[in-house]
């Protein structure tokens, strides 16, 4: 059976997007989304909880990012979902 890694975000930025630039001189562009999600308790009351997702985008994307996207500015993203893993200088894995 087939799967599929996809997620839609759809949030506002919490900084400017960090930019820098592999070797070869391609974009990367790193920055905080803020997702929300509304809703009312059982006793009535307003309930709001936000997620914030750490994102790094690649190439033409990352160049729309710099050219498009500022603090606060609501972005919509679908993208696919890869976890970065690494061993700090104790030789823990992260």
């Amino acid at each position: 059976m087939a799967s599929v890694n996809k997620v839609i975000l759809i949030g506002n930025l919490g900084r400017d997007p960090e930019i820098r630039y592999t070797q070869a001189g391609d974009p990367i562009a790193n920055f905080s989304l803020a997702t929300s999600e509304n809703w009312t308790d059982k006793s009535g009351q307003k309930q709001e909880r936000t997620e914030w997702h750490r994102v790094e985008v690649f190439g033409k994307t990352a160049q729309v990012v710099r050219d498009y996207c500022t603090k606060g500015k609501q972005v919509y993203l679908e993208v696919s979902i890869h976890y970065d893993e690494w061993t700090d200088k104790d030789g823990n894995k992260k």
